[in-house]
């Protein structure tokens, strides 16, 4: 059990809190009930959303760590915070694609479910002003957002997470089709920062192809906090063997 003082707030993003601790090295995470989408042109609150996407990101976290996955999570503390290691963040998002979807099918006039034949690596550039445009490696390497060494880090811890929850995701009768990761340094070391969650992620279930996410709110399809919870407890009950 870690013991840190909770301090002042460092940051306000669309979906959670960030504060200081008393560790330099720690950060207090505390998860809203806030949904967004389309770079927050649609916003609302859903019920117990930050209580769901906490519990979810934590199980995801404690189970890349075991896989051999470098992450910035630390421990849970209640239904919505958790303690992760402080990140000096890298301002590339990465999204990997498993199955055509969203953006993918607009830009590429692929329906959506096409199931490509080896995973797809984006890169964008976080900034909420901007849109998060698209990048590729030569504007991350002209604007130093990132190292070559970090890059490589980055698309090596990226195409592992997508390898190894994938292959968990099935045995939950659950497709990856997409997710977006961000990163960030730790005394020097890339770690995995942000979440992993509905949020961040698109699952279907492979029978259904119900959607399981963000899209649900996205598209005005309802059911996302039933959606969530799903997600919680085929994590929870697969965990618990």
């Amino acid at each position: 059990m870690t013991t840190v003082q909770k301090q002042e707030q460092m940051y306000e993003g669309k979906a959670k809190k960030v504060f200081r601790t008393d560790d330099p090295n720690i950060y207090w995470i505390q998860y809203k009930d806030s949904a967004t989408a389309f770079n927050g042109e649609k916003k609302a609150e859903i019920d117990n959303k930050g209580i769901l996407n906490n519990r979810i990101s934590a199980l995801f976290f404690q189970y890349l760590e075991k896989q051999g996955v470098p992450t910035h999570f630390v421990e849970l503390l209640n239904d919505r915070e958790m303690l992760v290691k402080s990140l000096e963040i890298i301002p590339v998002e990465v999204v990997a694609r498993n199955i055509v979807a969203g953006s993918l099918a607009k830009r590429i006039g692929q329906p959506e479910g096409t199931v490509l034949a080896k995973p797809v690596l984006e890169f964008y550039y976080k900034d909420d002003a901007l849109g998060d445009p698209m990048i590729n490696e030569f504007h991350i390497a002209a604007l130093e957002w990132a190292t070559p060494e970090q890059m490589d880090a980055i698309k090596a811890i990226a195409l592992k997470v997508n390898e190894i929850l994938k292959e968990f995701m099935d045995t939950l009768n659950i497709d990856l089709v997409d997710f977006k990761l961000e990163f960030g340094l730790h005394n020097g070391t890339v770690l995995l920062g942000d979440e992993i969650s509905p949020d961040t992620c698109r699952f279907w279930d492979k029978d259904t192809k119900e959607k399981l996410d963000k899209d649900r709110f996205r598209r005005d399809l309802g059911g996302l906090e039933e959606a969530y919870r799903e997600i919680l407890r085929r994590l929870e009950s697969k965990l618990k063997d």
